[in-house]
């Protein structure tokens, strides 16, 4: 993958429709990049659904509901089937990324599009390995997809990029067979898992990086 092929960052920020900036929330370390939620594809299942996730998902208030965010969040949905798409968010996240605390949040609203989608973002692993990555998904079958297809290559997965498969429903435990297999989860209000520590210390990730580390395999969130 060539990053260099991008001679000005606005260049790049035009191919991913980022407009001039990364997405940086505010609790967490680093920078993000994001998708319509109305484009969730099993989210939006879910959000019909009662004790779901995604019944209250927040991507669907506050400042994301604001028309200006609305719209740069189309553009960027868009902006995938751009052939340079992967190139170009390789070139913005190596430059923005600081090598002293280098995690990236992989969509913090939306989710994959398709299998493709996701090997996209596994030739971004491979092309940064100094930055880490996670992303929650709840498109199960297509991160597995992906692996297989990475395996059937004769490839590794790459070891800086972690999706955490998200439990469906509120208290809900994780799969029987992620426990067994070893896939990474996360859960909401299960009581299980690593507790996620920000409702303790204003909302925010603080020192704690469980979600990017491969060693923890199930994080727990607080409805919120």
């Amino acid at each position: 993958m060539d990053i260099n092929q991008f001679k000005s960052l606005s260049e790049a920020f035009e191919v991913t429709g980022h407009g001039k900036s990364l997405g940086k929330p505010s609790k967490m370390p680093g920078f993000s990049t994001s998708l319509p939620a109305m484009a969730c594809k099993t989210g939006a299942r879910l959000r019909k659904v009662k004790g779901s996730v995604c019944e209250k998902c927040y991507a669907f208030r506050g400042n994301y509901g604001t028309p200006s965010v609305q719209k740069g969040l189309s553009r960027r949905l868009a902006a995938l089937s751009d052939s340079r798409w992967a190139p170009a968010m390789a070139r913005l996240i190596s430059h923005y990324t600081k090598s002293e605390d280098p995690y990236f949040r992989i969509h913090d609203s939306g989710d994959f599009q398709s299998v493709e989608h996701v090997l996209r973002w596994v030739s971004i692993a491979r092309c940064l390995p100094w930055v880490k990555f996670w992303a929650p998904s709840k498109e199960y079958e297509m991160a597995r997809t992906a692996r297989k297809q990475v395996k059937a290559a004769g490839k590794n997965w790459p070891d800086n990029l972690v999706i955490r498969l998200s439990a469906p429903m509120i208290g809900q435990a994780g799969l029987n067979r992620w426990r067994k297999d070893g896939t990474l989860y996360s859960t909401v209000d299960s009581g299980s898992g690593h507790e996620c520590p920000a409702p303790t210390q204003d909302n925010e990730c603080g020192p704690c990086r469980a979600c990017w580390d491969r060693s923890v395999q199930s994080v727990d969130y607080h409805r919120h």
